[in-house]
């Protein structure tokens, strides 16, 4: 039998400690490094984030987003490293210095009995019968500039740079929680 020295034995609990208070802290809903709410919705600060399957830069990369402003949800924490959630359900690590606390969106057109995906409408107000700003794809990221439970306001740039603001219902939304209000 391998006999354990009490300092390994020592070290071995204090990191069994070290990855289970975080479990707990984040299972009342709380992030045990920023003590803010988990899950939570934050948004990509670079078009170049390293997805790790661990929390250090020693884990391998998982994948690469390539797209600022890519709403994400952050669901763990871990001193530095912030565990997300992109909109397609691919989770990892990330270094907390590139999210961002913007709140983004990604609208998420729904399919029709054809199975194609119709355009959105961004409205000039929170009323379906309003007039359109602007219809938007599937796709479709924009800046959330507050919610009230069922209409956000939402800042989207065209492709030809120019940017629209509107409201899109709450549930055409990935990046903002069903009946949340954002200020």
């Amino acid at each position: 039998m391998l006999a354990l020295r009490p300092t390994l034995i020592a070290a071995l609990f204090a990191a069994a400690a070290a990855w289970t208070a975080p479990a707990r802290a984040q299972e009342n809903g709380v992030g045990p490094v920023t003590k803010l709410p988990l899950p939570r919705y934050a948004s990509l600060k670079t078009d170049r984030v390293n997805l790790r399957e661990g929390p250090s830069k020693d884990h391998r990369t998982l994948w690469v987003f390539q797209r600022a402003g890519l709403p994400v949800e952050i669901i763990g924490e871990f001193e530095t490293w912030r565990r997300i959630r992109d909109s397609e359900g691919t989770e990892g690590w990330v270094l907390h210095s590139l999210l961002s606390g913007r709140r983004t969106a990604i609208v998420n057109a729904g399919a029709d009995k054809d199975g194609v995906k119709a355009a959105i409408p961004l409205r000039a107000s929170a009323d379906d019968t309003s007039s359109d700003e602007a219809r938007l794809q599937s796709g479709v990221i924009g800046n959330v500039k507050k919610c009230d439970g069922t209409w956000c306001r939402l800042v989207v740039t065209l492709p030809s740079k120019r940017d629209v603001d509107g409201y899109i219902r709450q549930n055409r939304l990935w990046g903002v929680y069903p009946n949340e209000k954002v200020d």
